[in-house]
């Protein structure tokens, strides 16, 4: 039985760890967390998101642009997100309605696509 999810994984370009902080730490505001000595060799980081994490991994030769794959991340206030977002030259993107949520999408620096939604 599967019982819940433990973490999800997205990727950024090897050597970007410092770009990928200043916008997952900084822009978004998530906390880092320590990745276990066994993996730290690996590149990237991990990021506390509520109960969950979420693990910033690295690889070339990915095209980000191209894939619907995403996180979304449940927001409070969506709209101020947005100003924030925006704020940072970040280009919102609407998405497809869903009943019984408002939400947006952009792409993250290195063109992974992030949603943000929150329940109405």
């Amino acid at each position: 039985m599967i019982t819940g999810i433990h973490h999800v994984q997205i990727t950024i370009p090897k050597g970007e760890e410092a770009t990928a902080r200043a916008f997952y730490c900084g822009v978004l505001g998530l906390i880092e967390i320590e990745k276990p000595e066994s993996l730290q060799g690996r590149g990237g980081f991990w990021l506390q998101v509520g109960d969950q994490s979420v693990h910033v991994g690295t690889e070339d030769g990915v095209d980000r642009l191209t894939t619907k794959a995403h996180v979304a991340y449940t927001v409070t206030d969506l709209a101020e997100w947005g100003r924030k977002l925006e704020a940072e030259g970040i280009e919102r993107l609407e998405g497809i309605p869903i009943p019984g949520f408002d939400r947006f999408e952009f792409r993250d620096p290195f063109g992974n696509r992030v949603e943000m939604i929150q329940a109405i």
